[in-house]
C-alpha cells in the first residue's frame, strides 16, 4: 500500500517548525537511537551475546552520546529555534491548568489550555536536555576513568546506570504519544499542522497561516 502524500501548505494548514529545527530533532533522534540501541547491546546479557564486535559498539555509544548535544547548539543560528526555546522555557497560569486537568484525567480540549507548546511538552524538553547533560558528564568521567578518583567513577557509573534506564522509559512514553497523534508527526515531518488540530491541541497559539507554494 502507498503512502498517502503529505498535504500542501494552504491557509488551512500554519507553519509549525522550520527546516532548522526538524533538521535538529531528526539528528537528535538518530544520535539518541544509537545511544539507547548500544546501551542495550551492551547492558542486557539477553543482547550483550549477539554482540561479536564489543569494541565497536563501545566506541558507537561514546562517540554518538558526545555528539548527541551537536545537533541543537548547531541550529541555534535558527531564529525559529531561538524563539521556541524561549516559549519551552516559559510556565503560564495556564500550564498549571493543563497539568491540573492531566492529574485529573480531564481530557476535555477546553480544559486543557495550551500555547505552541503544552505543559507535558515543556517539561519533557526540560527534563530531556538535563537528562542529556548528566549523561554527558558522567559519561565521560566514566570514558576517562584513569583520571577520575574511584569514589567518583563509581558514582558516575550509578548515575548513568540508572538514569539511562528513566531516560529509555521515558523516551518510549514520548515516542507512544506522538504515534497516537498523526497530526504531530506530521507537523514535525512537513513543518506544518491543520488549522483544527492547532485550534483544538494548542487553543492559545496564533500563528500565521502557511502560504502556499
Amino acid at each position: 500500500m502507498s503512502r498517502r502524500p503529505d498535504p500542501p501548505p494552504t491557509a488551512t494548514r500554519l507553519r509549525r517548525f522550520s527546516g532548522g529545527e526538524r533538521w535538529a530533532h531528526r539528528a537528535t533522534a538518530v544520535l539518541m537511537g544509537v545511544c539507547v540501541l548500544t546501551a542495550a547491546l551492551l547492558y542486557l546479557p539477553a543482547f550483550a551475546q549477539l554482540v561479536g564486535r564489543r569494541a565497536l559498539v563501545v566506541a558507537l555509544h561514546q562517540w554518538s552520546g558526545l555528539a548527541l548535544p551537536i545537533p541543537v547548539l548547531a541550529a541555534l543560528g535558527s531564529r525559529a529555534l531561538r524563539a521556541d526555546l524561549t516559549l519551552l522555557n516559559r510556565f503560564g497560569p495556564h500550564d498549571r491548568r493543563w497539568l491540573r486537568a492531566v492529574l485529573r484525567r480531564d481530557k476535555r480540549p477546553e480544559s486543557r489550555p495550551a500555547h505552541k507548546y503544552n505543559a507535558g511538552q515543556k517539561l519533557f524538553a526540560a527534563w530531556a536536555a538535563g537528562a542529556t547533560l548528566v549523561m554527558l558528564g558522567t559519561g565521560l568521567m566514566m570514558w576517562f576513568a584513569q583520571l577520575i578518583p574511584l569514589g567518583w567513577r563509581t558514582g558516575a557509573t550509578f548515575v548513568h546506570d540508572w538514569l539511562a534506564l528513566a531516560l529509555g522509559i521515558v523516551l518510549a512514553g514520548h515516542i507512544g504519544r506522538a504515534m497516537g497523534d498523526p497530526e504531530a508527526r506530521r507537523g514535525m515531518r512537513t513543518g506544518s499542522v491543520a488549522r483544527e488540530w492547532a485550534m483544538r491541541e494548542h487553543s492559545l497559539w496564533r500563528p500565521e497561516p502557511d502560504p502556499p507554494r
